[in-house]
This record gives structure tokens, C-alpha cells and sequence, in this order.
């Protein structure tokens, strides 16, 4: 198993990865009994019965003992899967999903997430770690008890470094943050605002990928998700995303859901010091939810260029009428 750079998008490629094909693990390996099958990296509370705990993953894209071992073959780069790959568990409860949960167990997770994203950057190998959520068989689940996911990379996604790209360009040219603008904005206009806690808000986006696409981000400027704000209350954050996640379910079984944060800026590659110079400025930290509700989309054949039937005031309206409370 290796890594290829397309030497066109600059994206990423794990070349050579079987995937394991689903089993009914019986007893599932995540339920708590199970502890055995692998090593903890983390859990919350620190003592006691766990609550959330975070394993690495058994069958890792990256390996953190590898090395990168980057090479090239003629205009191509090559590398190792130098990186680290783990899994969160979010519940000791097997058929507990994530939008039936309490505020306080939501709370709990994403501060497992703010802790392991964290503990990785200080590894000053990886650029980038990302946390994301596939939910459901058809967002491609690995299990069917409630579970994030972890990776820690030795490059940025190539999303990520579009948002960095764009950011740094709005900013040079206007001085001001644009995931900024856009809160404020959305938040002025309201037709596409889904809900609010606190001085966080969720909205579906002004070009929304798919159907019922949404976003969670604070109104207070921040670029790293995994260092709150002086004063930021993540409960509100949680019980905003409780609240999301129940309504997308009356819409969508399934969804893909990313924290965006900034990259890891004690990295000092040159590939991200142009980032570094204003990024706590031009940057935001935002949660983003793509919903799965059409099974055959445009969208996955021709690659970013998006085809979307539901105008997001229409989604909005829509979330915005499903009563948050229905599980």
C-alpha cells in the first residue's frame, strides 16, 4: 500500500488498500467487553467506566510506525502511509445512535475529538488530522455501533486546501474572514439558517452540494475547533448538533459528517508557511453534514462539479419545520 500525488489536483491517492468486505461481528468489537481486541488510546472520563473511548483502527489506512519515505518516480511523488488512523467510539450503548444521545454525551465526543486532534499535532510529522462520521451503510459505516473516525496525515486533503486558498485570498483582498462574512450574512438574511445555540449556528449553504447539506459554526472567529474560545460553551455546541441531527433524520438515514479545522501549523513545511502568516486570521473552524438522500446522484460522476435538486432555502425552510425533539 502506498500514496500517489496527482500532480494536477495535488490530491492524494491510497493506492494498493483492500478493504475487508463487511462481517456481522458477533460480538461487536466495539461494545464494551470487547476491550481486549485492541489498545486504548484515550478515554472519557479518565476514570471509572468509559463513556467514549478511542482505539486504533483495526485495519488502518496509515500506519503511525511507518515512515513516509517520499520519493519520485519521473514527474510522479510517491510516499508511505506514514499517518495515524483510529477509531472513536462514541457509546457503550450498540444501537444508541448519535442524534438520540444527550447533550452531555455529545459534548463528551467532541471533546474526544478536540483531545485527539490535539495529541496528534504534536506530531510534528503530520500536517493535517481530520475527524469525520460516516453514518450509515450507505455513507459506506464500517459499524453499526455509533462511531467517528480519526486520521492523522502527513499532507492536507484537498478540500481542505481549497477553503485555505480561498481564505487567504479573501482575506488579503478585504481584511476580514469569509466563513465571517457568510455567518453574518446567513444570519442577516435568514432564509437558509436551520437553527442557533448560543453563539453557534446552523445553516445550509448558500451552494449546497447535496439536499440538506448543513454546516455548525461558532459566530465568534476561531480556527482551530480544538482550541475553544475564552468564555465558549461546547455544550451549546452539542446540543445544536443533537438538534441537526434529528432533523436531517426525518430527511436522510444517512450522512457524512467533517470537522474542518486548521492544519497543523507547527508543521514547517513550506507547502503550508504561506498559509501560516495570516491563518489565524483568515481561517474558521466549521462542522460540515452532507446527508445522503438520493441513492443515484450526478454528483459522484462528475467529480466537483455538483448537481443538487433542492435549492437550500427550501432545505432550510424544510429543517426548520421538522420538530428537533422527534428521534
Amino acid at each position: 500500500m502506498e500514496l500517489r500525488k496527482d500532480p494536477i489536483t495535488r490530491s492524494w491517492v491510497v493506492v494498493g488498500h483492500r478493504e475487508r468486505p463487511p462481517v456481522a461481528a458477533e460480538p461487536c468489537p466495539l461494545c464494551p467487553g470487547q476491550e481486549s481486541l485492541s489498545k486504548t488510546v484515550f478515554v472519557l472520563p479518565e476514570t471509572g467506566e468509559w463513556q467514549v473511548r478511542v482505539i486504533p483502527h483495526f485495519d488502518p489506512l496509515y500506519r503511525i510506525e511507518s515512515e513516509a519515505a517520499r520519493q519520485a518516480e519521473g514527474i510522479y511523488d510517491r510516499m508511505l502511509p506514514l499517518g495515524a488512523h483510529e477509531i472513536l467510539i462514541e457509546t457503550r450503548e450498540h444501537h444508541l445512535r448519535t442524534s438520540q444521545m444527550p447533550d452531555e454525551a455529545i459534548e463528551r465526543i467532541l471533546d474526544a475529538y478536540a483531545h485527539r486532534i490535539r495529541d496528534l499535532k504534536l506530531d510534528l510529522r503530520f500536517k493535517y488530522v481530520t475527524v469525520f462520521k460516516n453514518c450509515g451503510p450507505l455513507a459506506g459505516e464500517e459499524w453499526s455501533h455509533s462511531h467517528s473516525q480519526i486520521t492523522a496525515t502527513t499532507f492536507v486533503p484537498r478540500r481542505i486546501l481549497y477553503e485555505l486558498r480561498a481564505a487567504r485570498d479573501y482575506f488579503q483582498q478585504k481584511e476580514r474572514c469569509v466563513f465571517c462574512d457568510i455567518l453574518r450574512q446567513e444570519e442577516r438574511q435568514g432564509k437558509r439558517l436551520v437553527d442557533t445555540e448560543g453563539e453557534y449556528l446552523a445553516f445550509c449553504p448558500y451552494a449546497s452540494r447535496v439536499p440538506y447539506e448543513v454546516w455548525l459554526i461558532g459566530r465568534k472567529h476561531n480556527h482551530q475547533f480544538e482550541t475553544p474560545r475564552p468564555g465558549a460553551r461546547r455544550r451549546d455546541l452539542a446540543a445544536l448538533l443533537g438538534r441537526t441531527l434529528r432533523r436531517l433524520g426525518q430527511v436522510a438515514a444517512d450522512y457524512h459528517l467533517v470537522v474542518h479545522t486548521a492544519p497543523n501549523t507547527q508543521h514547517t513545511k513550506a507547502e503550508l508557511s504561506d498559509y501560516w502568516k495570516t491563518l489565524a486570521e483568515d481561517y474558521h473552524w466549521h462542522i460540515e453534514i452532507l446527508p445522503i438522500v438520493e441513492q443515484r446522484s450526478k454528483s459522484y460522476s462528475i467529480k466537483e462539479v455538483y448537481f443538487n435538486a433542492l435549492p437550500p432555502e427550501q432545505a432550510a425552510e424544510r429543517l426548520r419545520q421538522i420538530d428537533p425533539g422527534a428521534v
